[in-house]
C-alpha cells in the first residue's frame, strides 16, 4: 500500500524521501488514517517501526485542512521525555513540512535558556514539541496559550504516564480543552500505566504492531557472567578485541558513567558520559558525534534509552542491568534499526543473576550466560542454565523484545548510598 492512498496530500506526499520512506510501515498504515479520522489512538510497535512519521503526518494534515485564521494559535502539541527526542521529533516536523506553507513549528525543552524559547513563541506556533518542565515555565511566563490545542500526542507515552512525570502532565492536561484528540505512542505499555492511558483516552483505537517473523529486529542478546569488579576490563577488552566501531553502554548513575568514560580514556579509548546534568549544549556535541562516529563509546543513564534514532549503531551494552523488562526493551531497542542487525550485551554478576532471570521471565527469552577468558567469575551463580559459551564464537539468535516489568526500586538512602560510592570498577 502506497502513502498516496492514505489521504495525505500531495505536498506531504513529496517530502516522503523514498530511502527514508519507501512504504508505510505497519503502524503508519493503521494509525494514519484513524489520526485523520479525529479520533483517540493508543499505537504500540518495537523501537525503529516509524511511529513518529505516524502521527507527524497526519497532524500537519488534519493543520493544512484548518481556515487560516489570525491570530495563530497551537494547534498541537507534542510532548516527549528527553530534550534528545524533543529535537529529533521538531527534525521530522519539519523535514516532512518542507513544501507546506507557513507553518510555524516550535521545540522547546530544558537545559538550556529560556529566552529565545520564548522569543521564538512570539505569535504563537502550529505545533509546539516540549519537555513538560519547560513548558509549564513558559506557560508561567505567559510566552504561549494551551486553550487551542485540538492534538495532544504523548511520545513514550508510558514514560510520560509514568510517576516521574505524573504531576507534570497532571498540570498540562488541566491547561487543554477538555474536548481533543489525544494520541499516545510507545514501544511498550506496562500494566502499571495502562490504567492511566485508559483514563486519558476516550473510545481509542487501539494499534499493537507485534513483530512479525522477518521484520522483528535482528538483535543477538548476550548475556556475560562476570564479577563486578572486572566490568570495565571486560568493557575496554571486548572493544578493542571484537573491532566495534561504535558502543553505546548503559550505566546506572551519572557519576558511573563519569567514571567508566575517565577509565576507557585512560586506555586510549575515546569515550564519553552522556546523562541528565550535562549541559544541553554538551549533550547535543556528544550525541553529534557519536553519530558522525568521531566519538567510539558514549556511556550513558536511562536518558538515552528513549527515541534516540543512531543511525546504525551495532553494539549495545548493559554495564548495570536495567531497573526493569520495559526499559531493557527500550536500552536494546537503540541497535538492530531500520533493517540493520545490532548486538546487546548484557553483564550478569552473581549480585544481579536473579534480577537477570526476571528480565528473561518477563521477555519470554533464556540467554545462555557467557564466559570471557581472562574474566572468569569466581562464584557459580546459576548452574540451571547451559554451559556458557565465548563471546568469540556466538550461537545465540535474536530475541523478541516484548513485555515488562518493574523490578526493586531503590529508595532515597539507597540512590544517595550508590552515589556515594566509586562505580565504574
Amino acid at each position: 500500500m502506497p502513502f498516496s492512498t492514505l489521504g495525505l496530500r500531495p505536498e506531504l506526499l513529496k517530502a516522503l524521501k523514498p530511502q527514508d520512506y519507501p512504504a508505510p510501515t505497519p503502524i503508519q498504515t493503521l494509525a494514519i488514517p484513524a489520526v485523520l479520522q479525529g479520533i483517540d489512538v493508543q499505537a504500540s510497535a518495537q523501537t525503529g517501526s516509524g511511529k513518529t512519521a505516524a502521527y507527524v503526518l497526519p497532524l500537519l494534515e488534519l493543520i493544512m485542512r484548518l481556515p487560516r485564521t489570525a491570530p495563530r494559535r497551537v494547534h498541537s502539541l507534542v510532548l516527549v521525555p528527553t530534550r534528545e527526542l524533543a529535537v529529533q521529533v521538531g527534525d521530522t516536523l519539519r523535514s516532512l513540512a518542507v513544501h507546506l506553507p507557513a507553518l510555524k513549528i516550535t521545540v522547546v525543552f530544558g537545559g538550556v535558556s529560556v529566552n529565545p524559547q520564548m522569543m521564538g513563541l512570539r505569535g504563537s506556533a502550529d505545533v509546539v514539541v516540549a519537555t513538560p518542565g519547560r513548558l509549564l515555565d513558559l506557560v508561567d511566563k505567559n510566552a504561549l496559550s494551551l486553550s487551542a490545542v485540538q492534538t495532544l500526542v504523548l511520545d513514550e507515552a508510558d514514560k510520560l504516564l509514568d510517576l516521574g512525570f505524573q504531576d507534570e502532565l497532571q498540570a498540562i492536561l488541566k491547561l487543554l480543552p477538555a474536548r481533543r484528540q489525544n494520541l499516545l505512542f510507545s514501544a511498550t505499555f506496562p500494566p502499571a500505566v495502562q490504567s492511566l492511558a485508559d483514563a486519558l483516552l476516550t473510545d481509542p483505537l487501539r494499534v499493537d504492531v507485534l513483530p512479525q517473523i522477518g521484520t522483528a529486529p535482528d538483535i543477538a542478546q548476550r548475556a556475560i557472567s562476570v564479577e563486578a569488579p572486572q566490568r570495565t576490563q571486560l568493557l575496554r577488552h571486548l572493544f578493542q578485541s571484537q573491532g566495534w566501531k561504535r558502543v553505546l553502554v548503559f550505566a546506572a548513575t551519572q557519576h558511573a558513567c563519569q567514571i567508566i568514560a575517565a577509565k576507557l580514556r585512560k586506555a586510549g579509548i575515546n569515550a564519553e558520559p552522556f546523562h541528565g546534568q550535562l549541559g544541553q549544549g554538551k549533550r547535543s556535541q556528544v550525541l553529534a558525534d557519536f553519530k558522525a562516529s568521531r566519538l567510539k563509546v558514549v556511556i550513558a543513564t536511562d536518558v538515552a534509552a528513549r527515541g534516540l534514532d543512531i543511525s546504525e549503531l551495532p553494539v549495545v551494552v548493559n554495564f548495570d542491568l536495567p531497573r526493569s523488562a520495559v526499559d531493557y526493551t527500550h536500552r536494546i531497542g537503540r541497535t538492530g534499526r531500520a533493517g540493520h542487525s545490532g548486538l546487546a550485551v548484557s553483564f550478569v554478576s552473581p549480585d544481579t543473576e536473579a534480577h537477570w532471570r526476571l528480565i528473561e521471565k518477563r521477555q519470554n527469552i533464556s540467554v545462555p550466560r557467557e564466559i570471557e577468558a581472562g574474566f572468569e567469575p569466581q562464584t557459580v551463580s546459576n548452574p540451571a542454565h547451559p554451559q556458557p559459551k565465548s563471546l568469540l564464537h556466538p550461537q545465540g539468535t535474536a530475541h523478541d523484545p516484548r513485555g515488562g516489568i518493574k523490578g526493586k526500586r531503590p529508595n532515597k538512602k539507597d540512590k544517595l548510598r550508590m552515589a556515594q560510592q566509586p562505580s565504574g570498577q
